[in-house]
């Protein structure tokens, strides 16, 4: 049998402020999700100014980020070079770079998905929060 680390609520929350402060710190009004390794909602805030619309995408980019064990942005890459039949895989919808796995150990324990700004900007803001972590 194998042990593996899990994120605990003080991990989401570390993450949350240190995403919410890169945000902020560029005024920027997006949606924060977190994900378990199973891509099951941790956490959801939706910054003030940001579009509703960003608190369904953010947890479809973090969840397409944590099942993929990959970056999201990895699947909008396949699709917009020609593999567009990759729209039809089951279960994921957040193909848009912008959800970013949490890697420890080389396992994924979880995600962090971030719409409202460009999408580079929203990895931006996943990555930043991921570093709060210390991994």
């Amino acid at each position: 049998m194998k042990t593996k680390s899990a994120l605990e609520l003080a991990d989401i929350k570390a993450i949350a402020a240190a995403a919410e402060a890169e945000a902020l710190k560029n005024h920027w009004a997006v949606a924060i999700a977190i994900v378990d390794d199973g891509g099951h909602l941790l956490w959801l805030q939706r910054l003030d100014g940001a579009a509703p619309i960003s608190s369904q995408i953010a947890p479809a980019k973090a969840h397409t980020a944590a099942v993929g064990r990959r970056e999201s942005r990895l699947y909008e890459e396949m699709i917009n070079g020609g593999r567009v039949s990759f729209l039809s895989a089951p279960g994921l919808n957040g193909l848009l770079e912008g959800g970013v796995p949490i890697m420890k150990d080389g396992q994924c324990i979880g995600a962090v998905g971030v719409s409202g700004v460009k999408s580079t900007e929203d990895a931006q803001i996943a990555r930043a929060g991921i570093a709060a972590l210390g991994l």
